[in-house]
């Protein structure tokens, strides 16, 4: 009699790519995310006992459990082929648990693979394992963080704000950094300088341009106009004489293939495409895409990863492909080696294509617009890794002049190579200077200064965002994406233009966290944090420890609350020259779930308020006024937010409050924007309406559900546990506390 094996993935999608590779004597499900976590409605934690966690079924996964129970009965064996990142690992362990309580006497098995292809799935079931406990153990650890601070931290905010506001270990601190760049940008002040650009001519007449650089050997620094008219004055009556000419062959390396920082930062620069809506297409892609004929697969490797490795098998079969599509001269005397980042932890490969011979145009038409041009972005920068340099001729030319030193640059490719599949900077102009020698005499065409000034410092994309969090060591691979979009999603900061910026409401909440807690959410400090979870991982440590020693100062400062609270409150709170109507007091602005309001300051003896009309939030949305081309920016009136033309009063254009997000039905391109019903209550509709009745009480977000792949997710907040995301469709939630 054959064996009966039950193998479990996370999504029904991985699930389905999976079957198609097993035999009939596999059955493949899916536990659809996690099937435990802490409890809803307490902390979940106890502190005074090992920091112990107490796990509950999560909600909507009884029925789940259930029937994964009764076949694993009905199995030889029990397969845990869940995510190869610590999130997957603890599932894996959840489940390792639900069914040893269950008293299922069946082998349970680990299995893992970075990619979902035949080979790779037959031979990770070939091979089984156990669970990996250090790997559960750094989760567990972050998990509990996570809570202690979610759960402790966001009260101290509805008590500064208003109730429903929260905060995250981890993201707080990205949103620091867009909060002390955006301080760094207002402090700034721009410095004049000059530069001195010429034309000169060859004795044949050939232009070449040249910059000045030095005078006497030294370089030259012109901070004003005054400073630039003698050095002109000079120049024009000079005789200009090459002094040297350097001709050199360069090289230009191809990149490494990409991780998830870089994949996020290139699609987000390239496609225009925000982390978290990259990541949902890359799991989409590593799941598996159906090519017609029965074959579905998983085009690209796994997508969470700080590796730059790759498998000998794929380069070798890239380095064949290479040749015969482009030529020996394009493949490599010696494969590019590329250097693992500093504090890499390698455990998965590079995130590559799967086939290489599965080219963009051979698959595009399985795909959809956006899944096609990100695997074609993967495919291009993986390919190109491994090709040979480009190859650029350059010429270096200076020129005297009476003391003065001026530069001329040249520069022309004479081999493409990997830029033939995957040009990084498709602007770099090549510049070829006609043919010169020392001693030959130049004649000045034109010579001229450019006044400049210094720039701030630039805001933040979602992009370089990513990059300063991984430069700084704070999050991992599985998380920037997380840390980007719940900033924006609790409204802290708003994407303008492409540009991340603070509202005043995610200013004044840092002030307020870092008054309270200025070590918890210093950027080292969280960085360390993330290294003691990886020591964990590696057995160096142990989770209980780690725990309790970022619990102990984290409880002092808890302690210590009351005595700063007062100072702080009254720190943010700010006077207007606006006088009550009712006991002629000062009256200050103050903060409620549609955003400041003016109050009286003797509240609660008198409880005086009226909103903000007219004034805006510091908000402009990136968007302009259908009716005259202005700015759209965020307004509060009397029933809440609303978006009004900033060329008020001559453009008096008004409209619903757009949230940021495409509306999630199909075959609909709206808006979803925030209205309020004829009582005033708040909920979430599309700007498409009546043609689209798209509609939700709860603040829909671009998540997609983890579970099902619903398109999106709903943003709810509790007073127990503050903010979380639960699907609309399967009930699964995700816990941000």
């Amino acid at each position: 009699m054959s064996k009966r094996s039950l193998v479990i993935v996370e999504s029904p999608a991985k699930a389905n790519t999976i079957k198609k590779f097993l035999g009939r004597n596999y059955k493949v499900v899916a536990s659809i995310g996690h099937v435990m976590d802490l409890p809803k409605n307490e902390l979940g934690v106890d502190v005074d006992n090992g920091f112990s966690p107490k796990y509950v079924v999560s909600k909507g996964k009884q029925k789940v459990l259930s029937q994964i129970k009764k076949d694993a009965k009905e199995s030889d064996v029990v397969l845990l082929a869940l995510d190869m990142d610590r999130e997957g690992e603890a599932i894996a362990w959840h489940l390792q648990q639900v069914l040893a309580k269950s008293k299922t006497k069946v082998p349970i098995k680990r299995i893992v693979f970075n990619e979902i292809t035949k080979s790779a799935i037959k031979e990770a079931v070939a091979s089984p394992g156990e669970v990996d406990q250090r790997k559960v153990d750094a989760q567990q650890a972050r998990r509990i963080l996570d809570r202690i601070v979610g759960y402790q931290i966001s009260p101290v905010l509805w008590q500064i704000f208003y109730y429903g506001l929260s905060a995250g270990r981890v993201q707080t601190v990205g949103l620091r950094l867009v909060c002390e760049r955006q301080t760094e940008i207002d402090a700034f002040t721009a410095v004049e300088y000059w530069t001195v650009e010429s034309v000169l001519l060859t004795a044949d007449g050939d232009e070449v341009p040249a910059r000045l650089t030095h005078k006497g050997g030294e370089k030259i620094d012109l901070k004003s106009k005054a400073d630039v008219d003698p050095v002109l004055a000079q120049l024009k009556k000079s005789a200009f004489e090459v002094a040297d000419v350097v001709n050199k062959e360069k090289k230009r390396n191809p990149q490494a293939p990409f991780i998830t920082s870089t994949l996020q930062r290139d699609a987000a620069r390239r496609l225009r495409f925000s982390p978290k809506k990259i990541m949902m297409l890359a799991q989409q892609l590593y799941e598996g895409i159906d090519l017609g004929k029965d074959e579905r697969v998983g085009l690209i490797t796994y997508m969470r990863t700080d590796s730059v490795r790759i498998s000998p098998q794929a380069a070798e079969n890239t380095g064949r492909y290479i040749k015969s599509e482009f030529g020996d001269d394009y493949v490599p005397e010696k494969p590019h080696v590329y250097k693992q980042k500093k504090g890499s932890q390698d455990a998965h490969e590079a995130v590559r294509p799967t086939e290489v011979l599965r080219t963009p145009d051979s698959v595009g038409k399985h795909l959809s617009k956006d899944q096609r041009a990100l695997y074609r972005l993967i495919w291009q920068r993986f390919v190109a890794s491994q090709m040979a340099s480009a190859r650029y001729d350059t010429t270096e030319v200076t020129v005297e002049a009476d003391g003065y030193t001026l530069k001329a640059n040249g520069r022309v490719m004479t081999f493409r190579g990997f830029l033939s599949v995957y040009d990084e900077n498709a602007s770099d102009k090549e510049t070829e200077l006609p043919a010169m020698k020392v001693g030959d005499k130049l004649k000045l065409k034109s010579i001229d200064g450019t006044q400049h000034f210094t720039e701030p410092p630039p805001n933040y994309s979602e992009a370089t965002l990513i990059k300063e969090l991984e430069d700084k060591g704070i999050g991992r691979p599985s998380t920037y994406a997380s840390i980007v979009s719940i900033i924006q999603d609790r409204e802290y900061v708003v994407k303008e233009e492409g540009k991340l910026r603070p509202t005043t409401l995610g200013q004044q909440v840092w002030l307020t966290l870092e008054g309270f807690f200025p070590e918890l959410f210093d950027t080292s400090f969280t960085a360390l944090m993330e290294d003691e979870l990886d020591k964990i991982e590696g057995g160096e440590d142990s989770w209980q420890k780690v725990v309790k020693d970022f619990y102990v100062p984290f409880k002092e400062a808890l302690d210590n609350i009351d005595e700063k609270k007062d100072r702080i409150k009254s720190e943010l709170q700010e006077e207007t020259d606006l006088t009550c109507e009712k006991c002629g007091s000062k009256l200050i602005k103050k903060w409620g779930r549609n955003g400041q309001f003016l109050a009286c300051p003797a509240y609660p003896e008198c409880k005086f308020s009226r909103p903000l009309e007219g004034e805006e939030q510091s908000i402009h949305l990136d968007r302009k006024c259908p009716k005259c081309g202005g700015d759209l920016i965020a307004k509060v009136g009397r029933y809440g937010r609303f978006a009004a033309c900033d060329k008020y009063p001559d453009c008096k254009h008004t409209e619903a409050f757009p949230i940021g997000m495409n509306c999630p039905l199909k075959e609909c391109d709206g808006d979803v924007v925030e209205k309020v019903t004829r009582r005033g209550k708040r909920f979430y509709g599309c700007n498409k309406y009546p043609d689209c009745t798209f509609a939700a009480w709860d603040k829909p977000i671009a998540e997609v559900c983890p579970a099902c792949d619903n398109p999106y997710m709903l943003q709810k907040t509790s007073q127990k546990r503050g903010t979380y995301w639960k699907c609309p469709e399967c009930k699964e939630e995700i816990s941000l506390a």
